[in-house]
């Protein structure tokens, strides 16, 4: 364990220095449906949103629709902890509901963010990890065969504060992860070591700061600096060394109006599908039906449209 450790922090030395120097991807002109993966924190969507809102009002001329299916206790790894939920239910698979996702929604480009789960809150085990690598390259593999472009990013920072080991796992986890981009040529987009290395510093002069009260879920700020590494990691840059999205947003005119806009048509988008495509995660809110979603999503476009194209 000692040794994962150290292994785990020389290599984010390595990519912090390289950080810079990374290589972007892009969006490509043809992609119009964009689809967003993940679990709570993908639901949650603070950061899914920022994405959208940043990227309409960068590109008013781009003809896409960013869809989030986040599911609150997913696992890409299958894996679920004894007693999951105090027992009632547990942990839901990705792969349970993927085929279903990529039938209904056909992404051209998948954003996906798995990994703060997939280690069930337990100190590293090796079958633990390859059963989170075996799902991660699964997925891969999905994506790539009905012609999906797909950019895995690493999972939100654990907070060691709330347990060293369980924050060790998620270094190693996000580490594996970065290291497909050199030996399988996958497009990573790092959000773990940005943020890790943003809450250290912060602690150098407030101990008690934090980005995630209970060590997992990010708070605004967090959700933030996840939103502008992948920003950044597809070659995004105006405003981007800003800390607080308020200023961001109100660089352009009716920035913060797109921006609610944006946040009231995924809070309708993301129910409204977990619905139709189905899921195994109990005390889901119920969405729209489908149909009537799609009228009210339609008209929140043409609000948001009127307002980045004028």
């Amino acid at each position: 364990m000692m040794l994962k450790s150290i292994l785990g922090f020389l290599l984010w030395g390595m990519l912090t220095t390289n950080l810079i120097a990374q290589e972007t991807y892009d969006i490509p002109p043809s992609a119009k449906k964009i689809l967003f993966l993940g679990n709570s924190i993908t639901y949650a969507g603070q950061y899914v949103d920022y994405v959208e809102a940043y990227l309409r009002l960068s590109h008013p001329d781009r003809d896409w629709d960013f869809i989030n299916v986040g599911l609150p206790s997913e696992t890409v790894s299958g894996l679920s902890e004894e007693g999951h939920a105090g027992g009632k239910f547990p942990r839901p698979d990705l792969h349970e509901r993927l085929d279903r996702i990529l039938d209904e929604i056909k992404p051209d480009l998948i954003f996906s963010n798995y990994g703060m789960n997939d280690g069930i809150y337990l100190p590293f085990d090796e079958e633990r990890f390859e059963a989170y690598k075996q799902g991660q390259r699964k997925l891969h593999q999905k994506a790539l065969a009905i012609g999906a472009k797909i950019i895995h990013s690493t999972p939100p920072v654990y907070d060691e504060n709330k347990g060293a080991a369980y924050a060790n796992v998620l270094d190693i986890y996000s580490s594996w992860l970065v290291s497909q981009r050199y030996t399988e040529k996958w497009e990573v987009i790092d959000l773990h070591w940005p943020m890790r290395k943003y809450q250290e510093d912060k602690r150098q002069n407030d101990p008690s700061f934090e980005l995630a009260k209970d060590g997992v879920h990010p708070a605004d700020l967090g959700h933030w600096l996840m939103a502008r590494s992948v920003l950044l990691g597809i070659g995004e840059v105006k405003n981007l060394t800003e800390d607080n999205p308020q200023v961001v947003f109100s660089s352009w005119n009716q920035g913060l109006e797109v921006l609610a806009l944006v946040k009231e048509r995924q809070s309708i988008t993301k129910d409204a599908l977990l619905n139709l495509i189905g899921h195994k995660r109990p005390g889901m809110k119920k969405g729209l039906p489908w149909e009537e979603a799609s009228i009210k999503r339609a008209a929140i476009l043409d609000k948001i449209n009127a307002l980045i194209r004028k």
